[in-house]
């Protein structure tokens, strides 16, 4: 029995069944992404004058990460109307490059990701607080790359990449003189927690496209043979679900990397 809709489109829709389908999803996911902005704004208008954390993000990784997944809704596109024009070849080389640009950018949050997990506040015992990346430990000491900051300016500490007049150290600490330290994780203050869970929820939407586009490219491509309408048609419903993982990047960049 043959499933109706699957290429022609409904008369009540204009649209096959998987197009209907893949739009009613995304308006979930905009309801999802929505709230998530909506407490992020409600957060962030709610912080008290000078307390909200800036410069904690580094701004040229952010902007490259944009650029890689502006380039993959680029070869989505050209991928979908190579097959339009039966180049099955050409599909595979564009679709080749949309699958490295999204390995690229997991590896540049990876590193973004690993660069908060390292990085202290360490408070010691005589009040001072000392800020940076930790580089080596053992049981009695750590080595600490970074600089001493205000203990009232805690919280608004930036990277020296971007406040070039703070001059960063190596210093050696040892743990009997550590009252407090904690990493950058989600669980550091209200502005990592919202990042992690923004970029998080993004980074997850990533892999399940890329790997919905790698089944099609690979396993999945003997349709083309078979029923080749078809198989353009879930190459267009997965181009569709990209180009929604790179607009709610390109709204996530912005708002926390330079806002």
């Amino acid at each position: 029995m043959d499933i109706p809709f699957t290429v022609e489109p409904r008369k009540d829709t204009g649209l096959f069944n998987a197009k209907v389908g893949i739009w009613l999803f995304l308006a979930s996911e905009v309801m999802l992404f929505g709230a998530l902005f909506s407490t992020y704004i409600l957060l962030r208008v709610g912080a008290a004058p000078g307390d909200w954390p800036h410069g904690l993000l580094n701004i040229p990784l952010g902007m490259l990460n944009t650029i890689v997944l502006i380039v993959s809704s680029i070869t989505v596109v050209m991928a979908w109307a190579s097959l339009k024009m039966n180049n099955f070849a050409r599909f595979r080389k564009f679709q080749a490059v949309t699958l490295m640009c999204s390995i690229a950018f997991l590896c540049i949050k990876s590193y973004e990701y690993h660069d908060k997990f390292t990085h202290y506040e360490v408070q010691l015992n005589d009040g001072k607080v000392l800020d940076g990346h930790m580089t080596e430990s053992d049981a009695e000491k750590f080595e600490i790359h970074g600089h001493y900051v205000d203990k009232a300016e805690a919280a608004k500490v930036t990277h020296a990449w971007q406040e070039r007049e703070v001059k960063e150290d190596h210093y050696t600490v040892k743990r009997s003189d550590v009252k407090y330290m904690e990493s950058y994780g989600p669980w550091h203050n209200t502005y990592t927690a919202i990042y992690f869970t923004l970029t998080g929820l993004h980074a997850l939407h990533v892999i399940g496209g890329a790997l919905v586009i790698f089944m099609l490219w690979g396993p999945l491509a003997g349709m083309w043979k078979t029923d080749p309408e078809r198989y353009t048609n879930r190459i267009e419903i997965s181009g569709l679900f990209w180009h929604f993982v790179d607009l709610v990047w390109i709204f996530l960049f912005p708002v926390l990397y330079l806002l």
